[in-house]
């Protein structure tokens, strides 16, 4: 069964490799996740995103965004600490999806305010498993505020 096929969720994904985009892609059509995909490939475009900033002025508010954390130009540490000070963004559920295992790396992600932290699996069937898994927790089961 597809999660909420009543409204595609907006879906932020901050991601700089066109890989790790393609395969993002893949597993939320796996996923059966109605969606409309928004990506930016640095931490400053994703900032201008979700603020509706330049030429992201019509950009739609993300319903959840996915982050990575080593992205050029201002990385996913600075996007979370701006975006969880911030009174109009913060309830965004801000989900870190990368490749890093490192322990500060966790640490420094919840104590700048993530609301989860996701190591990216290498292999493609759990790495959809990772995304139906994120679907369905943030999508069916929490309650969200309401824009």
């Amino acid at each position: 069964m597809a999660i909420n096929q009543l409204s595609p969720k907006n879906i932020l994904l901050v991601e700089d490799n066109p890989a790790d985009v393609r395969m993002t892609k893949e597993a939320l059509v796996n996923a059966k996740i109605h969606h409309n995909l928004h990506n930016v490939n640095d931490g400053r475009h994703a900032i201008s995103f979700v603020r509706k900033e330049g030429k992201y002025t019509d950009a739609p508010h993300p319903d959840i965004i996915l982050l990575d954390l080593n992205l050029p130009v201002k990385d996913g540490r600075e996007v979370l600490a701006e975006l969880k000070v911030d009174a109009d963004l913060r309830h965004i559920p801000i989900v870190v999806l990368t490749t890093s295992e490192r322990n500060e790396d966790i640490k420094s992600a919840y104590d700048l305010h993530a609301n989860c932290y996701v190591v990216k699996p290498l292999d493609f069937n759990q790495f959809c498993d990772a995304i139906k898994s994120i679907g369905n927790f943030w999508f069916t089961t929490v309650s969200l505020p309401r824009r």
